[in-house]
């Protein structure tokens, strides 16, 4: 149980952060939400965790692209709880295009949220960790943290940086109660993919369902999507003391993406 524990989860308000939200609010962690989205479908998801798993929840909406922003997020984060012990790194946006036509300001954006975001809350995040001896650090990266698909150089560069953030970190904390780590799923339903999985449908002039099948048979041999539930199971793991000693890991949960 992680009751009596705090989480800062960036990118929360929908998909896999949202997942992870609820698999440590369901062990009863104290959860601050950051992300996108309208206040009233936001005041509904905080409602749905505090009535379903009876913990305290919060939102800051913090720019992710805005160091200062991060700051105050996670300045506000303590103030709030008293504390940060769980940190997870989940912000991310896509776009696709090859490299000679990759807009230079859809590169500085992706890699702000998806990279750069992450070293600013971890800065901010690691002395409140020292204090109390004791944290969890969750990198969402992806499989494009460690290898590469044609038309996201944006996206992969990011996801390498984050693992290679992670590995620092781990070190720098090794024995101190604090870990760092990066999860790295494969295909995942989520708002992110849905517009890759449309696009493959139009181009093969298939429904949308086929479409994502199609995507699967290329990459993910389980031919199955990692759902949000697996990645909150991994991330309660990865905050129990049965992983103490796991720092500085790039844990795929692929179905065998990577295996290839």
């Amino acid at each position: 149980m992680l009751t009596g524990k705090n989480a800062l989860i960036t990118g929360s308000t929908s998909g896999i952060g949202l997942g992870i939200a609820r698999a440590l609010a369901g062990q009863g962690c104290s959860i601050m939400l950051n992300g996108l989205g309208n206040p009233e479908n936001i005041a509904a998801t905080r409602h749905a965790l505090e009535s379903e798993f009876r913990v305290t929840t919060c939102y800051n909406g913090a720019d992710m692209t805005r160091p200062e922003e991060i700051a105050s997020l996670v300045a506000a984060t303590d103030e709030t709880f008293g504390g940060i012990d769980i940190l997870v790194n989940c912000a991310g946006i896509q776009h696709t295009a090859p490299v000679e036509l990759f807009p230079s300001e859809r590169w500085d954006t992706i890699i702000a949220i998806n990279l750069s975001s992450s070293f600013h809350t971890i800065h901010h995040a690691v002395p409140l960790m020292r204090k109390s001896g004791w944290g969890r650090i969750l990198n969402i990266a992806s499989v494009h943290g460690l290898v590469a698909s044609a038309h996201k150089a944006a996206y992969v560069a990011a996801k390498h940086g984050l693992v290679g953030l992670t590995k620092v970190v781990a070190l720098e904390t090794a024995g101190s109660g604090i870990t760092s780590n990066a999860i790295c799923p494969g295909w995942t339903r989520t708002e992110l993919i849905e517009p890759q999985i449309i696009a493959r449908a139009q181009t093969l002039g298939v429904d949308i369902e086929a479409g994502g099948r199609s995507m699967l048979a290329e990459k993910q041999p389980s031919q199955q999507f990692v759902s949000l539930e697996q990645l909150g199971q991994l991330a309660l793991f990865l905050c129990s003391p049965g992983a103490d000693q796991i720092t500085g890991t790039a844990l795929p949960i692929d179905g065998g993406w990577t295996a290839q």
